[in-house]
């Protein structure tokens, strides 16, 4: 059953955003998913292993709603509140996406040419996600945080460190998407 439903707009979602961290600035806690999944190989028992997760777990359990609030809200939002139109793309971008051998470009927004099955099991496929999650798991490593940890409680709590993280985040996805991207693909 699909619903054709616009998304919220800012001025609902935004608003909410603020008042969960506030709310979280106010208990004392930060929100990130690096730290749940922290949390997760600590419970798994990888602090055996490393003294990274040698830490007392039981007091992070709480932030493990974050991991079941965005599994139930991505299969919400993808079978319930999804809007099946297509995606409006600039004819230069759908040209670019063209050339690089998507055949649908702007006509939904995961391409098969990256999220099937057959695109996931393939050599590069399993080369870009082994080489991928590595690199995602030393950024986070090294900069201390993931992406929403430090974009939204990290600039909600005036960090510079997030700041800095936050803007070298965006030119790694813009040297990703303008110059790595193209020779994958």
């Amino acid at each position: 059953m699909e619903s054709i439903l616009e998304p919220w707009p800012w001025y609902i979602s935004g608003p909410l955003i603020a008042l969960v961290m506030f709310l979280l600035l106010y208990f004392g806690r930060t929100f990130g998913m690096s730290s749940n999944l922290r949390t997760l190989c600590s419970i798994g028992g990888a602090g055996k292993y490393s003294g990274f997760f040698r830490f007392d777990w039981k007091a992070q359990r709480w932030n493990l709603i974050v991991v079941v609030g965005a599994i139930l809200g991505g299969y919400i939002a993808h079978f319930h509140l999804s809007n099946p139109i297509d995606i409006n793309l600039s004819t230069e971008t759908i040209s670019d996406l063209q050339a690089l051998d998507f055949s649908n470009a702007g006509n939904t927004l995961l391409p098969p040419e990256l999220f099937s099955w057959d695109a996931v099991f393939s050599i590069k496929g399993i080369l870009i996600l082994v080489i991928g999650g590595f690199l995602v798991g030393f950024g986070t490593r090294y900069a201390g945080g993931c992406t929403s940890g430090h974009a939204i409680t990290g600039l909600s709590s005036l960090q510079l460190p997030s700041l800095i993280a936050v803007i070298g985040f965006f030119i790694g996805g813009l040297i990703m998407i303008h110059f790595i991207f193209p020779i994958l693909f």
